[in-house]
């Protein structure tokens, strides 16, 4: 072949290589449009399942299809007469050497059982506990081996024997569920004219102090005073404060706790706090507030209340606040002058991030306002976040549990524990904001999931997504609850975890994807109904800044060179977390909760409970329900909560897209879990996950050497936590 041969062929070969692009983009078109055709026919095929007198013959020539095909998406229209059927089991189940009986499914509508996403099993330098020999503790079984990966996609065709199974009890709490017809719409829609929209003005600062209410030393610019407080009541801190500092909006408290004052001569502490802010004053009113973002009335809370004052003269000249530095951090015997410097540090980190940061009074309103100034301004969402219906939200605000706290007792883990071990996760929340449902949810019905491709469940079940589901504990599971199920009481919320127990509740989609992947067995998830929502990012920009923020003051923490100023970094990094992790809760929407008094002796307004009494008023509280809130969207609280959950039970570490290890419950071994907390867990023994500083990041917080009492409560654990953690702060992480 010559040079002018060579040429003429590269040429005829570049022509070549188009015309097989081009009809591979034509075959994938084509590929395309199949799947969705043999997808509807899916469909249609399950919906005519639903017609009493359907026959797997008729609809099977109808569709083209086998009759197999028909009956393995649609098992109700299976022709195998029962006796034959039930013969078919009794002869597997004779010839089976070890069959694991699976619990009988209680009747339903149509439900699709949710495939099983195998994962290979971790390699990590301490071998994964996937299989665990038998010990003296009773629930601590061999777990059972993952199937394979399409063994639960729809209900077998040979019935097994039903054994009556443990069910969790629920009690009276049912959680809603999706009404069918017209009513359902509105579980599809978003509320008329209500949308999340970036401000077009700044927030004004608040003239704010800060007092030491045990020392009478009160931080105002960049001096300190000593007041005299007298009997340390509202009225008599106002009157000090003003006469020190004039024109100020806003007093935080950092040491004192004034509100706590007399707590003994009270039933509960909330008495003793609300009795405290109703002090009686000739000079100062309960402030009734007028206007945006100002509020009306007292905030009653054992710990961190807000009190809300205007001068008895002249109640329209403005508000004075009384607030808890605990909203903010913990100042953990920190001076009034380093909380003062904490929070100077913090404005100067938010402002290197926002243009027009402001502190507001508390970290969920601040974070609320510094989100809504990253609503985009170009693209799709340019003009803003729609709000969800009111069904929907109330659906949400019912189902999706914010973080897991859970005690797990004996004999699921020994009576004297060998040491109590604390992990928490750093910055948790912060590694979960990446992404987030937009939009209007699209409803998935069972049928409709069952007619997806097992790809198409599987996208489904990653993607942003709250499922309705009835679970069931796989035979031999030996480890802790991987899904929550309500029930009655102050928990709201248990993660069964005995073998073969069922339950139905709602979960998002990656704790659903989780049961359904982890590396020890798999769960069996069946799919009553869900709703998808579309990928977004609202929340990754908000995000990014305040990880960054964080980042900042968290090295500033380690580096200065001055004790106070590291101190004061610390603490404002915490307080970056606390705007992060309210501001998310802020989302949540709960159904509001207005406080307010009556004098003894008037009528009180209906629906109210009462909160404590005094010789001149009654405090009571009530719902209000859910207000028009512009920045109301539980769909992102509920979905970062439930990835958070799914991470303290499993979490990658990641070097690119490379997975090099792994934490998580999970990965300790079965009877060594003993409490979860939020974002944190403690264990029995020490875990070798590596610790990088980063959000997410399993932080060795609290090491108390045993032999050590398992405790019964959670007031006995956060003792034994505290002890654990001085434990460690005194002998080193090393130890």
């Amino acid at each position: 072949m010559d040079r002018k041969s060579y040429t003429a062929e590269l040429a005829g070969l570049r022509e070549l290589r188009a015309e097989i692009t081009a009809a591979e983009k034509a075959v994938a078109a084509a590929q395309k449009e199949l799947d969705k055709l043999t997808a509807q026919r899916a469909r249609r095929v399950a919906g005519l399942a639903g017609y009493e007198g359907a026959q797997a013959a008729a609809v099977a020539k109808a569709s083209g299809l086998s009759v197999g095909d028909v009956v393995r998406i649609a098992p109700l229209l299976d022709p195998t007469p029962a006796a034959v059927r039930a013969a078919k089991a009794d002869d597997q189940a004779a010839a089976a050497p070890a069959p694991v009986p699976e619990a009988e499914p209680v009747a339903e509508p149509a439900v699709a059982v949710a495939p099983v996403l195998a994962r290979p099993a971790p390699v990590l330098e301490q071998p994964a506990p996937a299989v665990e020999a038998p010990t003296e503790v009773e629930d601590q079984a061999v777990a059972e081996q993952p199937a394979p990966a399409t063994a639960l996609l729809v209900e077998s065709d040979v019935s097994v024997a039903p054994v009556a199974a443990p069910v969790v009890e629920s009690g009276p709490r049912e959680l809603p569920t999706l009404p069918e017809g017209p009513a359902g719409g509105r579980f599809e829609a978003v509320t008329t004219g209500l949308v999340s929209k970036r401000p077009n003005f700044v927030q004004q600062a608040r003239s704010t102090v800060f007092l030491d209410v045990a020392t009478g030393v009160l931080a105002v610019r960049d001096q300190t005073v000593r007041v005299d407080l007298g009997a340390r009541t509202p009225g008599e801190i106002l009157d000090a404060v003003l006469h020190a500092a004039p024109g100020t909006e806003r007093v935080y408290i950092t040491a004192g706790a004034p509100w706590h004052d007399g707590a003994e001569r009270y039933s509960t502490l909330k008495d003793a706090v609300a009795a405290w802010l109703n002090t009686p004053s000739d000079r100062w009113t309960t402030a009734v507030g007028s206007g945006r973002d100002k509020l009306a009335g007292h905030f009653v809370h054992q710990r961190q209340p807000v009190g809300r004052y205007a001068p008895a003269a002249a109640p329209d000249s403005g508000t004075t606040e009384i607030r808890s530095m605990g909203e903010w951090f913990d100042p953990d015997g920190a001076d009034v002058v380093t909380c003062r410097q904490a929070f100077t540090l913090l404005w100067q980190a938010l402002r290197r991030h926002w243009d027009e940061a402001v502190l507001m009074g508390s970290p969920s309103q601040t974070g609320r306002d510094l989100w809504s100034r990253t609503i985009p301004t170009t693209g799709k969402w340019a003009g803003g976040y729609p709000v969800l219906s009111e069904e929907l939200r109330g659906l949400l605000h019912a189902t999706g549990g914010q973080g897991r706290t859970e005690l797990i007792l004996p004999p699921r883990v020994p009576e004297q524990l060998p040491a109590l071990v604390e992990y928490d996760r750093t910055f948790a929340y912060a590694k979960h904001l990446w992404k987030s449902p937009v939009g209007t949810p699209r409803r998935i019905t069972a049928a409709a999931f069952a007619a997806m491709t097992e790809q198409e469940q599987t996208k489904a079940l990653m993607s942003c997504s709250h499922w309705n589901v009835r679970v069931t504990v796989p035979q031999g599971w030996n480890h802790v609850g991987l899904l929550p199920a309500p029930v009655t009481g102050d928990r709201a919320w248990v993660y069964p975890s005995e073998p073969g127990a069922t339950f139905t509740t709602w979960a998002g989609g990656a704790e659903v994807h989780l049961a359904l992947s982890n590396h020890l067995a798999p769960w069996k998830v069946e799919i009553l109904g869900g709703l998808l929502f579309e990928d977004g990012k609202p929340l990754d920009e908000w995000g990014k800044r305040l990880k960054s923020a964080w980042a900042d003051l968290t090295n500033l923490s380690k580096l200065h060179g001055d004790e106070r100023q590291r101190t004061a970094a610390y603490l404002a990094s915490r307080a970056v977390r606390s705007v992060l992790l309210f501001g998310l809760g802020g989302f949540a929407q709960r159904p509001r909760l207005v406080s307010g008094t009556t004098p003894v002796g008037e009528a009180l307004p209906a629906g109210v409970e009462i909160l404590g009494q005094d010789g001149e008023v009654v405090t009571w509280q009530r719902q209000a329900g859910f207000s028009r809130d512009p920045y109301a969207h539980p769909e992102w609280a509920a979905y970062v909560w439930s990835g958070a959950r799914a991470a303290l039970l499993d979490m990658k570490y990641r070097q690119g897209k490379e997975v090099i290890g792994y934490a998580g419950a999970l990965h300790a071994k079965p009877g060594t879990v003993v409490y979860f907390g939020t974002d944190g867990i403690a264990l029995t023994e020490r875990q070798p996950w590596p610790y990088r500083g980063e959000p997410g990041d399993y932080l060795l917080k609290g090491h108390l050497t045993g032999p050590v009492e398992h405790p019964t409560s959670q007031e006995q654990y956060l003792k034994l936590r505290g002890l654990g953690r001085a434990e460690l702060a005194a002998k080193g992480t090393d130890q």
